[in-house]
Formats: structure tokens, C-alpha cells, sequence
């Protein structure tokens, strides 16, 4: 089936100005063939229009750029996935000796490491990789290592690039263009900021009230601290190169191979649970989020930065992949409503909704009460009224800017013993999911959201 790309740009024009979206990138990449859409514009202040060849931050998608440069250095037999890190960098070290001993590349690709975000300010200089892992000699466990899955914005995939760095002798975002952008032959990809062509590029936005609309960023770009795991720029149709290169075995669009299909296979295969399904998936590959689309098995990159967001998914079982690039969100609902209407026209299967609540649990809701958090996070868990609620805690700089409360109450809905609905009555919130689990000692001893994982603080 083709698709009707007429009427996806109106209904995606509907939806921009329905959720105040300023624009939108559109790719899809089917048996081979690659249709690409724009609507929108770049920036409200200039109005100037989004067109297939803008440049658009893909956040945390990075992170699956990464993973393929590290696969290659598999390939090449100069690293295993599961020998320690101190393998590679015999300095390594954390607070927690097992997980400074035993903490491997795996553990890193998964986000089972454990290890808090502690790296400090490592600076904006091409040593920034080697100052992380040096400044983290003090962090702690979040969680012990391997015992659950809690998403790591920065830090692991840092460490994933500094073995990269000290086997090639370069800094990762020239290790980056060498192995794999030029590679490609991509030409409008690339991790410096600097060396974006800001003719092409789109500025981020924020939204703090519908009536006010879209305000340009006030932050333009992440700190170099998360290169690694968040600071490339692309198109999408670059961005459905790499996910050519996951469909095909390894090879890219032009033929070449740039990564073993044995290395492919084992991206997609390896695989940890995720506490919290519902929201994105089921299950962590190296690299790539695991998703279950009413049986079928469907893989996701997904990435924000301060006023950006990306999406990735890729259906091997249609040879299919869609990527959309915008400078607003993100929306989980947006996103849903925009996939699904390119879906249905390509006969493929849709995303799946949320589960509905289920009225029958009769659960012990002291078992849940606590605060749970970590630096910059916290959540409060309490009863009420045979009722539980979370009450999310903004920090108070965050909360004026955004024009909200310090203190967000939410209704928590059961949808089984250990996750559940947080729905919101903010029309700029879609309802978020939540797992709050592990039961070890009676009660709850994380929170999962996002996932990211909290574990409990008292």
C-alpha cells in the first residue's frame, strides 16, 4: 500500500496547530522506498517553513548512533559486550566496588548499571568523556547492578564513548563522523552544535499555556556532556539511513556494510524487561527500546532535548520505518495520532492504546506510600479515601518558568498490582504511566515513570 501523503500533510497540519507543534519532519522508509514530508515552520518568530532537508536535535536517538559505532569495535574483536569495563579503562572505579568491578558494556546499552548521574560539570571541551568517567570515582548505586532497568540520560553511554575515545585516539563526536556519518555518506548529520548549518536548522519551543503558544527555547543546546547519548542533528531522511542500516543486516542505503549482521541481529535480540511496559515497550535492547504492537514485535528511538523531539520506529516484519522530527513535545499523543493515521495508510499495524484501569483490584495501598526520587526527582506516593495519588515535586526555578505549581497531584488508576495510569487535567499533559514494584521488603522500593527508575527514600 502507498501513502496518501496529501492528506497526511493536512491531518498533520490539523494536529500542529492543535497542540501548538510549530513543525514537523516527516519519513518513511518502505521496501526500500523513501517518502519524506514537511509541514510547518522552523521557528514562529522568523516563520520561515520547514522543509525535508531542515536539521532537527534528535536527543537521546543518539544514544542508538552510538550503540552501532560501539558494535563495530565488536566486530572488530577489540571489545566483548560482557568483559568488565576495567577491561578497556583498567582505572574505572564508582562507589559501589562489586559494580566498579563487574559493570560491563551490556550493563551500559541496557541501562541496568545502577551508577547515579553524579559526573559533576565536566565542561565543554573534546576531554569531556574522560572527565565523567573520572569524575564519578564517588557515585553512587541508584540500584544494585543489574537488578533493574533505570534509564541513564548521560553517563552510560559516556562510558560506552570513552572506550571508543582510548581504542581510537580521537574524541567521540570525530570517532562518530569517521565510523559511521561519512561512512553513510551523510552529510547533513553531525554532533557539534557549531557545525550545524543554521540556515537549515530548526529552533527549538517550549509551550507553557495554549493561549500563549510556542516561545522559542530559552536553552538552544544540551551540554556536551551528553554528546554521546544526546547531542546529534539530522534530517529524516539521514535518520532513516540508520534505520535502513537495522532492517538490512547491517548495510546502508549506498550497499556498504557498516556493521556485521551478527552485530545487528544481536542489537535487536538481547534484551532486558522494562518495570513500566505500557508507555514505550516491554523490554530494552542494546540500544533500542523493544515494543509489542498487538503481537508484533516493534522497535523504537526516541530523544528529546530542551524544545525538540524524535521518533524512530522500525517494523521489520513490514520492512518498514517512520521517523518523525519536530521542534515542540514532546506529545505522547501527538505522536500516536500522527503514526497511526501513516500506518493505517500503509496497512500496518497501529500503536497500541493504554490499558484501561481495572476497578476490581483490591490493593493494599500502604504498600506504595513513600517518597521516591533521586537528585532532581522527586515523587511523594500517598493514600487517600481508598484513593492513591502522586504528587510530583518541581523544582521551583522549573515551575516558574513553566508557569505551574511547585506541588502536581495526580490520581494514580491501577491497571494491576504494580502499574498503573496517572492521568492529567493539564491540556498540555498527556496520561502518563507508572510502575511501582519490587515488594522485596514488604513495600514498594522504586517508582518507575518515564523510565526512569526512583527508588524509595523513606
Amino acid at each position: 500500500m502507498t501513502l496518501d501523503v496529501p492528506r497526511i500533510r493536512a491531518r498533520v497540519a490539523e494536529l500542529l496547530a492543535e497542540y501548538a507543534i510549530p513543525s514537523a519532519a516527516i519519513g518513511v522508509l518502505q521496501d526500500g522506498e523513501l517518502t519524506e514530508l514537511a509541514v510547518g515552520v522552523k521557528n514562529v518568530e522568523t516563520r520561515e517553513p520547514a522543509t525535508t532537508d531542515t536539521v532537527y536535535q534528535c536527543g537521546s536517538m543518539t544514544k542508538t548512533w552510538t550503540a552501532l559505532a560501539f558494535m563495530q569495535l565488536v566486530d572488530e574483536g577489540k571489545v566483548d559486550l560482557d568483559e568488565p569495563v576495567r577491561t578497556y579503562l583498567p582505572g574505572f572505579a564508582v562507589a559501589d566496588p562489586e559494580a566498579s568491578a563487574k559493570v560491563t558494556p551490556r550493563h551500559l546499552l541496557y541501562h541496568t548499571n545502577g551508577i547515579e548521574e553524579a559526573y559533576g560539570d565536566p565542561g565543554e571541551g573534546d576531554d569531556v568523556c574522560a572527565r565523567m568517567v573520572e569524575n564519578i570515582a564517588d557515585a553512587p548505586q541508584v540500584f544494585p547492578l543489574g537488578h533493574t532497568h533505570g534509564y541513564s540520560a548521560g553517563l552510560g553511554y559516556a562510558i560506552l564513548a570513552r572506550i571508543l575515545e582510548v581504542h581510537d585516539g580521537a574524541c567521540w563526536d570525530d570517532i562518530m563522523q569517521h565510523r559511521l556519518f561519512e561512512s553513510m555518506g551523510l552529510t547533513s548529520t553531525n554532533s557539534r552544535h557549531e557545525q550545524v548549518d543554521e540556515a537549515r536548522a530548526a529552533t527549538g519551543h517550549l509551550i507553557r499555556s495554549l493561549d500563549e503558544g510556542p516561545i522559542v527555547t530559552p536553552v538552544r543546546y544540551l551540554p556536551r556532556a551528553f554528546g554521546p547519548g544526546g547531542n546529534i542533528t539530522s534530517t529524516s531522511r539521514e535518520v532513516l539511513a540508520m534505520a535502513h542500516l537495522l532492517l538490512n543486516d547491517g548495510t546502508a542505503p549506498s550497499g556498504k556494510r557498516i556493521v556485521s549482521a551478527e552485530s545487528v541481529r544481536e542489537m535487536l535480540r538481547s534484551r532486558v524487561p522494562v518495570p513500566d511496559p505500557h508507555m514505550f515497550g516491554p523490554a530494552w535492547a542494546l540500544g533500542l527500546i523493544v515494543c509489542d504492537w498487538r503481537g508484533e514485535t516493534v522497535y523504537a528511538t526516541d530523544g528529546s532535548t530542551i524544545g525538540q523531539n524524535a521518533r524512530l520506529r522500525l517494523l521489520p516484519d513490514a520492512n518498514t520505518a517512520i521517523t518523525m522530527l519536530t521542534n515542540g513535545g514532546p506529545r505522547e499523543s501527538f505522536y500516536r495520532k500522527v503514526f497511526n493515521e501513516i500506518l493505517t495508510d500503509l496497512g500496518a499495524v497501529t500503536i497500541p492504546d493504554l490499558p484501561a484501569p481495572d476497578a476490581t483490584l483490591n490493593l493494599d495501598l500502604s504498600r506504595y506510600e513513600g517518597v521516591y526520587g533521586r537528585p532532581g526527582a522527586r515523587y511523594e506516593v500517598s493514600a487517600e479515601s481508598g484513593k492513591l495519588y502522586l504528587t510530583l515535586v518541581l523544582d521551583p526555578m522549573q515551575a516558574e518558568f513553566l508557569q505551574k505549581p511547585d506541588r502536581i497531584r495526580y490520581e494514580l488508576l491501577p491497571v494491576s498490582e504494580t502499574h498503573f495510569l496517572m492521568p492529567s487535567t493539564d491540556p498540555l499533559e498527556d496520561t502518563q504511566t507508572v510502575a511501582i514494584h519490587d515488594f522485596t521488603n514488604g513495600t514498594a522500593q522504586y517508582l518507575h515513570t518515564n523510565c526512569r527508575v526512583n527508588p524509595r527514600q523513606r
